[in-house]
This record gives C-alpha cells, sequence and structure tokens, in this order.
C-alpha cells in the first residue's frame, strides 16, 4: 500500500465516525445531544483497539481507546447484537455518557465495532441533570453493565423499558437510544461498504499499515521531547463533601520515544465524586501527546503505542467500586491535562501553553413532580497563552469538544431565561501573551428548582508560565451571593444563578 492509498483508507475510515455522528445529531431529542452536541463516534478493530474517530469530544474518544479492549474480550458476540452500558468500572466514564457498542461480521467472520457514546442529562439520579453530590456510584443513577439492548438485529424490549422506566422523561430517552442504535447502524452499513470494496484480507492488512504509520510518526514526534524525568503536580479544589487540596501528581519518565506515565503521589479515592476510573486519565494522557504529534497522524490504536501508564489502585485517578465518580470524568480529566502539560513545560517550554480555565463548570439543573425537566451543560473559559499567542476567551478546553447551548434552545425548553452572557474582561492573566477571560452566564428561575454545580478553579487559579500572572478563579452566586464550587441548591421562582468562568493562565513576563 502505498502512501496516497494509505491516507485515503485513513480517510475513508474517519468519515465512517463522522456520518455516525452527523446520524446521532440530526436524530437526537435532547438539547444536549442534538445542540449541545455531547458524544462521541469511533470504529475499533476485532480486538477492540481503536481504528478511527470522528473530532468530538477528548474524554469519550481517549476513554474508550483504553477500555474497549476488556470490552470486546468479555462477550460473546453475534451478528445483529448491540449492546449498551455505563458502568465506569465495565468501561465506561460516568453514569450519564451511555456507549453502545455493535460488531460487525462478514462472511459470518467478526470484523469490527462500531460505537458511540452520548451524554443523558437524565440518566436516573435523585438529583436533576443526574450529576449529584454523591458519595457512592449507587447515587449517581441507573448503573448499566454491558448489556446486550439487541440480538438477531432487533431491540430487546425487555431491556428496552428496564431502561426507560427508570427516567423521568421516557419519550426523549427513547428517542435518544433510538438516535444511537441509528447511529451505529450507519456506522454498521458504511464500513461494511469500506470493506466490502477491499476485501478481508485487504482490510486487515491496511487497518495494520495504518497503525505502524500512527507508530512512526508518534514515535519520532515524542522523540523531540529530551530525555529525562518531569513531575509536576496540582490540586483539586474539593470533592463537593468537605475534603479539600487533593493532590495529582505525575512524574513523566522520557527515554527516545518511550513515554512511562506514572500518577504515584495521586490523592487517594475520596468521599465525594471528583474519582474516576483509569480508563479517564488515560484519556487525558492520551490527549495531551495527540497534541504534540503531527495533525496527519491517524486517529488510532497505533498513536499510543509508546505511551504507558500507571496509577495507583484506590487512588482518585484508579477507583475502586463503589467510589462516586460523576465529576471525575469532567473536572478530574481536565486536571490531569493541567498536571501532564505542567510536567512537559519543563522539558518542552515553547511547545507547552500556560494552563486553560481547568473545569468545565458543570451545571445540572431542573424539577421533579408533575412536570419534571432535566437539563446540564458545561460552560467555557479562558485558554491558557502559549509561545505562539495569547489564550482564547469564553471557550470550551482540552477534555470537552462540546457547543454552548444557544439561548433560544434553552428558553424554548426550559423555564429559564438567560439573562446575562458575555466575556468576563480581563479575568486572563497577563504576560507576553495573555491568558483568555473567562464568561458570565446569569440564569433567571422562572420555576422553582433544584441546580447541582460540580465547578473547580474556584479556589486556586490556573497558572502561569515563566513568570507570567495566573488567570482569575471562578466564581458562582445565587441572588449576588457567593456559593461553594460544588453544591446543591434549591431555587424558587425569580431566583438567580451567576456562573463566572476562570481565566487561562499567561506566558512570560514581558522583559
Amino acid at each position: 500500500m502505498n502512501a496516497v492509498d494509505l491516507t485515503l483508507f485513513a480517510s475513508r475510515i474517519e468519515v465512517v465516525c463522522e456520518e455516525m455522528g452527523a446520524r446521532l445529531q440530526g436524530a437526537a431529542f435532547s438539547p444536549n445531544i442534538k445542540d449541545r452536541l455531547d458524544f462521541s463516534c469511533a470504529v475499533f478493530d476485532v480486538n477492540g483497539e481503536l481504528c478511527a474517530q470522528a473530532a468530538h469530544i477528548p474524554v469519550h474518544l481517549g476513554s474508550m481507546a483504553y477500555a474497549m479492549r476488556d470490552i470486546v474480550t468479555m462477550l460473546d458476540w453475534q451478528a445483529g447484537d448491540m449492546v449498551v452500558l455505563n458502568d465506569p468500572y465495565f468501561g465506561g466514564t460516568h453514569l450519564p455518557d451511555v456507549t453502545l457498542i455493535a460488531p460487525l461480521f462478514m462472511e459470518g467472520k467478526l470484523v469490527g465495532f462500531v460505537a458511540n457514546r452520548a451524554h443523558h442529562a437524565d440518566i436516573g439520579a435523585e438529583s436533576p441533570g443526574s450529576m449529584p453530590i454523591s458519595r457512592s456510584l449507587e447515587e449517581e443513577g441507573l448503573i448499566i453493565p454491558p448489556t446486550h439492548l439487541m440480538r438477531g438485529f432487533a431491540v430487546d424490549e425487555q431491556v428496552f423499558a428496564t431502561i426507560i422506566d427508570r427516567l423521568q422523561h421516557g419519550d426523549q430517552a427513547r428517542g435518544d437510544f433510538s438516535a444511537q442504535i441509528s447511529a451505529n447502524q450507519a456506522g454498521l452499513s458504511r464500513l461494511a461498504e469500506l470493506i466490502e470494496s477491499l476485501g478481508i484480507a485487504d482490510f486487515a492488512v491496511s487497518l495494520e499499515k495504518l497503525n505502524d504509520y500512527a507508530a512512526r510518526l508518534a514515535s519520532v514526534a515524542l522523540a523531540d521531547i529530551p530525555d529525562g524525568d518531569y513531575a509536576f503536580s496540582d490540586v483539586m479544589d474539593d470533592d463537593g463533601l468537605g475534603n479539600q487540596d487533593l493532590v495529582i501528581s505525575v512524574n513523566i519518565n522520557v527515554r527516545g520515544s518511550e513515554i512511562n506515565i506514572d500518577f504515584t503521589g495521586t490523592a487517594a479515592q475520596t468521599a465525594g465524586n471528583i474519582n474516576c476510573p483509569l480508563s479517564v486519565a488515560a484519556a487525558g494522557v492520551y490527549y495531551v501527546f495527540r497534541c504534540l504529534m503531527p495533525a496527519h497522524t491517524p486517529a488510532c490504536a497505533g498513536s499510543f503505542r509508546h505511551l504507558h501508564l500507571s496509577a495507583p489502585q484506590g487512588g482518585v485517578l484508579n477507583a475502586t467500586r463503589p467510589a462516586a465518580v460523576a465529576a471525575g470524568n469532567v473536572e478530574t480529566s481536565t486536571r490531569v491535562v493541567d498536571v501532564i502539560t505542567g510536567a512537559l513545560a519543563q522539558a518542552i517550554p515553547e511547545r507547552i501553553p500556560a494552563a486553560s480555565h481547568g473545569s468545565m463548570n458543570n451545571i445540572a439543573m431542573g424539577a421533579r413532580g408533575q412536570r419534571p425537566w432535566d437539563y446540564y451543560e458545561t460552560l467555557g473559559g479562558g485558554m491558557g497563552a502559549g509561545a505562539q499567542g495569547g489564550g482564547q476567551s469564553a471557550v470550551q478546553t482540552h477534555m470537552t469538544n462540546t457547543l454552548n447551548t444557544p439561548i433560544e434552545v434553552l428558553e424554548m425548553n426550559y423555564p429559564l431565561r438567560v439573562s446575562r452572557y458575555e466575556i468576563r474582561r480581563g479575568s486572563g492573566g497577563r504576560g507576553e501573551r495573555n491568558g483568555g477571560d473567562g464568561l458570565i452566564r446569569e440564569y433567571e428561575f422562572l420555576a422553582p428548582a433544584q441546580v447541582t454545580l460540580l465547578t473547580e478553579r474556584r479556589r486556586h487559579q490556573a497558572w502561569g508560565l515563566n513568570a507570567a500572572t495566573n488567570g482569575q478563579c471562578g466564581e458562582n452566586r445565587l441572588n449576588d451571593k457567593l456559593v461553594p464550587g460544588k453544591v446543591s441548591l434549591d431555587v424558587r421562582q425569580g431566583d438567580t444563578l451567576l456562573i463566572a468562568t476562570p481565566g487561562g493562565g499567561a506566558w512570560s513576563r514581558p522583559d
């Protein structure tokens, strides 16, 4: 296979994932999926190794890439199967992220898998938005171990009903799950067309060559990092239950293109929900090092061959059941990026930016009773500055790649009014290159509701580099009164909630 054919093959398999995403977005019912685009799609080989992914959400895709090998070996796959799961200790991330996996059989042989993962704002937790201030996994909603949702090309209605009956919004949930099924069916169809055009044997050979090519590109890129040991630590503000300044620590050992990433020294798993499974930590690692590779590096398993990850079992980054994990996927994964980049800034300072705002600024809200509603969104903040330029303002960074919810969509679907939405001027750090500013978003409640906030960088600033200043911490205010970064609130009609997100760190103090 020559270079042109290999490039075409990589593009064709990636387009399978992009079409899956377009189908999922177009068919979904909930604003969280169809408007915010809180979903991801990927293709895997027969062993669960990543073949391709669309440019969706890094924390979804990296964690799937790490966990799929174990998932595909624990089940007996047949043509027409589709498996659903969200259990963080069996390949998931946190309970709202529901994954559907489908095998592709051709000529009686298993030839690969397609998968998509989408965030469901209602996954059965008692608190609206299914992102509670939790102490255990069971408090976070419906736990779905790997379970057959389809067999023999037909939906198992009993399994489907068992899931839907636990949720507040049956029609919407059924629509979103059906959209996920449809996305996988589109992926299976397009992947089958690609394999038919090549033949099963040549498809397998092409995958092998694609992975080898990705590994070579990765090897060259990683070898540019000087050999050495690079350590860095940062902290999580708190776990929502009174435990503060939980350390996330890393030591990166670089020897040629082989890189060992060790999180020894990280805090033990905690009572609150900032814990995460190792697959989520892996997603943060994969993301940072993938950013150091050439843009044309295929997004497949070969690009990660030279990365070796370890974290103490029973720690915040490698939690054990039944540790709560709702915020680990969103907040702790972001701090993993911060410590990896902080360590690498010692090795390749001209290529590493200052810390970005360091939080997905999660807001879950809604109500129970006769007119239940559930909503969840993440908010952007300030991007860290780097040698090539200042940080962007009011953007999602690193582990999330979702959009904001348009105000018109929010107000049309929920008893909310957005009274302010603007850039938080001056919140980014100052230096030769300024950090990006955060944003301000203020909600007025048109009916009583319950709100959960899971936010970070409310106590510790996003750090600057090379003596430049840090970004400002974020603030959360209910009726202009400061409230904690992680908190559950009961609000009344007419109350206002203002979220001011953190700014990014600056790069280099001016001479």
